[in-house]
C-alpha cells in the first residue's frame, strides 16, 4: 500500500495539514484503503523517484509524451505509488485518470472501453472524477476570451468566432477523428441554445458512452458509437482540449495490467498488441501531453504469459534489474518497488502517529504511549501474523494502528496498548494475498474461518 524506504519524521509537516485532509487520511486508513489526498505525507521510499518523475512531467508539459512501468509484487505498494504520482501531477496542473484493467469490465484490447473509463475518472485539482464537462467548458471559455480580445462581438458573432478557433485548434484531430470536432461544435451550440438534454448527450458521446439517443447524434451529424480505431483519435483530441484549457497534460494510469495473464490466450495477445500500439503512438509523437503509467507484477513483465509473448513489446519494456536495487535507474522504462521491511513499517507508522497527534484530543499521550519502540513492536506482530512478509503488511498495520490503537489511546486516558491491546486478525478483514499469508501461519480450524472469494 505504501512505497517503502527511509523517511524523515513528519511531526513538523503534520502540523501544516488541514483538519479536513487529516480526517480524510485517517478515515481511509481505518478502512484499510488508500487515501485519495495527502499521500505525500505517507510516501515512505518514493522520494528517490520524485526528481525523475518531476523532470519527465516537465518535458510532457512542454509538448513531449512519456511512459513508465511500475513493477512490484502484490501488496508492494503499486496502487499507492501511482496515486502518489497522480497527486504530484495534479499539483503541477495536470489532469489525471486511473483505469483498472480487467477482462470483464475494461479489457485492454477494447481501447474504446479504456477511453470511456479514463474519461469517467478524469480528475483535476478541483474536480475529483468526471471532470470532462469542467475541462470542455474551460476550453470554450478560453476560446471565447481569445475571440473577444480581437474586438467586441455580439453573441452570434462570438459563437461563430469561437467555432472558427476550435476548428483551427483541432485541425489535425479533425483529419484523424472528425467526429470529435463535430461533437464539440454541436455541444457548444446546444449550450448556447439552452438545450441541456442535447448538451448532456453530446458530452456523453464525446466521453465514449454508448446508448446515446439517435436524435442527439443526428444533430451533430454522427452515427453509431465510438469504436476501437476512433478511441486513439479521441484521446489525441482530448489532449488538445486539456492543453488549451490550461492543463499541461494528462497522466493516465493503467493499473493491474497483470490480470492479462489470466485471460484467454487470444484475448491476451490482442491486449498486448493494443499496449504495443499505444506505446508506438507515444513514440511516434502522436500524443503530446500524455504521460502513461502502467503497473504490473514481475511475472507479467518477465513471465511466459505476459509481455514476453509479444517480442516487440518486450523490447520496449526491457530493463536490467540484475544489479543491486540501490542502483536502479529511475529513468528506465521500468522501475521496481523494493517492498517494505520492519524499519519502513515503523517509519510510516511514526508519520501516521504524528499526523494523528497533531489533531488529536490527547496529543502528548498519543506520542508517549505509541512511541517508536511500540510502533516497532506492533509492526513485528502484524508481520508475524502474515508469515513474516513485511512487504504485504502496511495496509493491515496502519488499519490496526489507527482504528485499534491510536483511537483508543486518544479517547481513553487509562488505555495502554502494551498492556490492554492484543492483536487479533480475522480472515474476513484481509485481502486475498493477506489471507494466504495469514493462513500459512494460522490454518483454519473451522468452517467459519474459511473465506470464499466469489468474485471470480
Amino acid at each position: 500500500m505504501i512505497g517503502a524506504a527511509r523517511s524523515l519524521p513528519c511531526t513538523a509537516m503534520s502540523g501544516t495539514v488541514s483538519p479536513v485532509r487529516r480526517r480524510e487520511i485517517l478515515d481511509a486508513l481505518r478502512r484499510g484503503t488508500v487515501p485519495q489526498r495527502g499521500l505525500d505525507l505517507l510516501a515512505v521510499g518514493l522520494d528517490r523517484f520524485a526528481p525523475t518523475f518531476d523532470a519527465e512531467l516537465a518535458a510532457v508539459a512542454e509538448g513531449a509524451a512519456g511512459f513508465k512501468a511500475i513493477r512490484g509484487e502484490y501488496g508492494s505498494g503499486k496502487t499507492f505509488a501511482v496515486r502518489w504520482l497522480a497527486e504530484r501531477a495534479r499539483s503541477k496542473g495536470f489532469v489525471t485518470t486511473e483505469v483498472q484493467i480487467s477482462e470483464g469490465e475494461t479489457p485492454l484490447h477494447h481501447l474504446e472501453t479504456v477511453y470511456r473509463r479514463l474519461v469517467e475518472s478524469l480528475t483535476t485539482a478541483d474536480v475529483a472524477g468526471g471532470a470532462l464537462r469542467a475541462v470542455v467548458d474551460a476550453w470554450f471559455f478560453a476560446l471565447e476570451e481569445e475571440a473577444l480580445a480581437a474586438g467586441d462581438l455580439d453573441d452570434a458573432a462570438l459563437l461563430a468566432a469561437t467555432d472558427r478557433l476550435a476548428e483551427r485548434r483541432l485541425a489535425d484531430i479533425s483529419r484523424r477523428a472528425p467526429a470529435f470536432t463535430a461533437v464539440l461544435r454541436a455541444y457548444r451550440r446546444a449550450v448556447a441554445d439552452g438545450d441541456r438534454a442535447s448538451a448532456e448527450g453530446l458530452l456523453a458521446w464525446l466521453g465514449g458512452q454508448p446508448h446515446v439517443a439517435a436524435s442527439v447524434k443526428r444533430a451533430a451529424g454522427i452515427k453509431g458509437d465510438l469504436d476501437h480505431d476512433g478511441a486513439l483519435g479521441f484521446l489525441a483530441g482530448l489532449l488538445v482540449v486539456l492543453r488549451d484549457a490550461g492543463h499541461p497534460g494528462l497522466l493516465l494510469v493503467l493499473d493491474e495490467v497483470e490480470t492479462l495473464q489470466r485471460v484467454r490466450s487470444d484475448a491476451r495477445d490482442r491486449a498486448l498488441n493494443a499496449l504495443r500500439q499505444l506505446l508506438d503512438e507515444i513514440d511516434g509523437g502522436r500524443f503530446p501531453g500524455l504521460y502513461l503509467v502502467l503497473t504490473g507484477t514481475p511475472a507479467f513483465f518477465d513471465g511466459p504469459q505476459g509481455v514476453s509473448r509479444l517480442p516487440p513489446l518486450a523490447q520496449r519494456l526491457a530493463t536490467d534489474f540484475g544489479t543491486d536495487a540501490r542502483f536502479d535507474n529511475p529513468r528506465a522504462a521500468q522501475i521496481r518497488l523494493r517492498g517494505f521491511d520492519l524499519d519502513a513499517l515503523r517509519d510510516v507508522g511514526a508519520r501516521v502517529r504524528d499526523l494523528y497527534a497533531a489533531g488529536g484530543d490527547a496529543p502528548e499521550r498519543v506520542r508517549a504511549r505509541c512511541d517508536d519502540a511500540y510502533l516497532a513492536l506492533l509492526a513485528g506482530r502484524v508481520t508475524g501474523d502474515l508469515g513474516g512478509k513485511a512487504g504485504i503488511a502496511p495496509r493491515l498495520f496502519l488499519k490496526k494502528l489507527v482504528g485499534d490503537v491510536l483511537d483508543r489511546v486518544d479517547q481513553f486516558a487509562d488505555f495502554d496498548p502494551r498492556r490492554d491491546y492484543r492483536l487479533t486478525v480475522q480472515a474476513g478483514e484481509l485481502t486475498a494475498i493477506e489471507r494466504e499469508a495469514h493462513a500459512a501461519v494460522r490454518p483454519a480450524t473451522s468452517f467459519d474461518d474459511i473465506v470464499l472469494d466469489l468474485d471470480d
